[in-house]
Parts: structure tokens; sequence; C-alpha cells
């Protein structure tokens, strides 16, 4: 499983002396997950942004029949929040989770507010990851909406092609919008089709 350093993540992204990442890691707490841990329950209320270092966290709602719908996957490298619950101080309506040993580092809103602020190319990255969390919502909507099973799983496969080496079977059926034995059916007519999933 390999690592991803938020220093680095930074630094690779905006532009950020030392001085700040340290005052930054300050404000920071770095939180080791054993699978199946909890970094936000439902009901609670948000105070951070989480930044996976290492391991794989989803991000699902239960409904009332006690179903579950996966929003997203974060791997390493990858920032997530519940940003209903962060910007309007709402609690949540989701769970995080840990869907393998991890090492996610939370990150104060108030820090981000303050760096963004300070850093007009802070304040751009950040906006940036706003926007594309929007896209990804508005891409899964469409496709919820509009594609077909196995549209949908191509979309997926090609977005992230390490993720069905990581991911239960039956979560990523959650996370199209289909049940299991649909995803079984797609997988089985592609592969007599003798498709080949991207590397």
């Amino acid at each position: 499983m390999k690592e991803f350093e938020f220093t680095t993540f930074l630094t690779s992204n905006i532009d950020i002396g030392e001085d700040e990442l340290q005052k930054l890691s300050h404000t920071c707490r770095s939180v080791s997950l054993k699978k199946g841990d909890f970094l936000l329950r439902e009901g609670e209320t948000c105070k951070h942004a989480f930044f996976v270092e290492k391991g794989m966290v989803r991000e699902y709602s239960i409904d009332a029949k006690g179903r579950e719908h996966l929003l997203l996957f974060a791997a390493e490298g990858w920032f997530l929040t519940n940003a209903e619950s962060v910007y309007f101080d709402l609690p949540s309506d989701y769970f995080i989770q840990a869907m393998e040993d991890a090492r996610v580092l939370l990150i104060e809103q108030t820090s981000i507010n303050r760096l963004s602020e300070q850093h007009p190319s802070f304040a751009s990255f950040n906006t940036r990851l706003l926007h594309s969390r929007i896209l990804h919502l508005q891409t899964r909507v469409t496709q919820l909406l509009s594609a077909s099973a196995e549209e949908r799983y191509l979309a997926f496969v090609k977005a992230w092609p390490y993720l069905p080496l990581r991911v239960p079977q039956a979560q990523i059926a959650s996370y199209l919008g289909i049940t299991p034995e649909s995803l079984s059916r797609v997988r089985k007519e592609l592969a007599e089709k003798n498709y080949r999933p991207p590397k």
C-alpha cells in the first residue's frame, strides 16, 4: 500500500514556504484508523477536511430501510469532507469510514480559511478542489439518471482502474446505484466480449 504525504501534496500543487508548512502541520492532527473505524458518523457536525495519506475511506448514507448508499471513495492523496456539514454547521447525513487500515490527516476548517486569506495560490487551489467535487457529483447524477449499468461501470473503471482490486463488489454496486447481481451480470457480459480493463 503506497503512502502520500500531505506536505508533498501541498508543495506539488501550490507555492508555499517551509515556515507556512510548519505552521499548518501544527494545526493538523494525524489519526491511524483500523478497517471499520469512523471519522464521522451521521448526526455529528463535521469540523475538518480529511486528507488520506494511507489506505482508503468511504462516505455513505443509510436510508430508512437500512440500505447503504455510497457517495464516494477516497484513497491515498485524496481530500474529502462533508461539505454541507462544514460550511453550514449542520449535522451530517453521512458516515465517513475506513475501508482499510488507514492514516488520515484532520485539517481544521479554520486553518483552511486562514491559508486561503493569506495565500491566493492556496485559495485558488481550494476553489479548484471544490469545483472538482461539484463536477464529480454532477457527473454521477447524470450517470445515475441516464446511463446504463454497463456504461456506469465502464466509466468507473476508466476513472479509477485500481479501485476494483481494492473495493468489494457490493460496495462498487452501491456506488454505481445498481444491485450486486446487476454488477455481476455486467462483468460477465464484458468478459464475454473480451473486455480488458485499463491499467
